[in-house]
């Protein structure tokens, strides 16, 4: 099987492009080449295939074999393989997910992507929908029993479930400890994404992230978007921040008068390889 080992601030996954190549069990295969001590090394696997609704379509797929509905770093980096390798030369174009159809801006320089800017649509409150278990008919602030500890959540679903919770300092929390509770909390049909957030200004924060299926991953897209999202709920930053996660910056812009997202960033090509599935 041919890929391209690719990642978006460090959120790296194996892409392999269905128009060339045939996976015929995709959660073993991403089983395999996630491994980063026998396999190639990834978050995961993205496959890039067509689509009826469409220009292309993007199914992805966590490290431990689980399909994930939308990955925000992820979906920026097929936009850089489907222009750079020639699939298309329109530098908007639109791209199905689990998650719906998201629409896209290339940036390009001297003939190759550089950045990408993705629609991400409306955030999701609703508890039903995210999923979690709730009274309310939003969770804000909302407190919850993990590890012995009382802690303040906020839930956003973008086409993904996360849980936002502000601390003091993400570079010294205790991530692996507490991100597998929350991702396996009884609240969380689904499991969660968590975000720990860490507020620098009103325009600017910190972010580490424990992915639902994948652990500590270097950072999330579409948790950085429901990173924003919380912090603007909970008034604690403008519609537009510019976030730090451990494998580079994201900026994340909340536009009001859509309600929709949008989240700016880069994607970069690491190289390319054939493995034995």
């Amino acid at each position: 099987m041919k890929f391209t080992k690719m990642h978006g601030c460090g959120n790296d996954y194996v892409y392999v492009n269905l128009f060339e190549e045939k996976v015929e069990n995709p959660a073993e295969v991403s089983i395999k080449v996630s491994d980063r001590h026998f396999g190639i090394g990834s978050d995961g696997l993205i496959t890039i295939g067509p689509s009826d609704k469409a220009d292309f379509r993007m199914h992805i797929y966590n490290a431990d074999g689980s399909e994930a509905e939308m990955c925000g770093n992820g979906i920026r980096c097929v936009a850089k393989y489907v222009y750079d390798h020639k699939l298309t030369d329109k530098t908007e174009i639109s791209v199905e997910s689990g998650a719906g159809i998201k629409y896209l801006t290339l940036f390009i320089e001297n003939g190759k992507v550089q950045q990408v800017s993705v629609d991400m649509g409306e955030p999701i409150l609703t508890p039903a929908e995210i999923p979690v278990v709730a009274d309310g008919d939003k969770v804000i602030d909302e407190p919850i029993e993990v590890g012995g500890k009382t802690w303040n959540m906020t839930c956003v679903s973008m086409g993904n479930p996360h849980a936002v919770v502000f601390v003091d300092d993400t570079a010294s929390f205790p991530l692996e400890t507490y991100g597998p509770l929350f991702e396996n909390h009884e609240r969380f049909p689904k499991r969660t994404n968590t975000e720990f957030v860490q507020i620098i200004s009103r325009t600017e924060a910190n972010m580490r992230v424990w992915e639902r299926g994948s652990a500590e991953t270097w950072a999330c897209g579409t948790g950085t978007c429901a990173t924003v999202m919380a912090c603007i709920l909970n008034g604690k930053t403008e519609d537009k921040v510019l976030v730090h996660l451990r494998g580079g910056d994201l900026t994340i812009e909340y536009d009001r008068a859509t309600n929709h997202v949008f989240m700016t960033g880069p994607a970069t090509e690491v190289f390319n390889g054939e493995i034995e599935v």
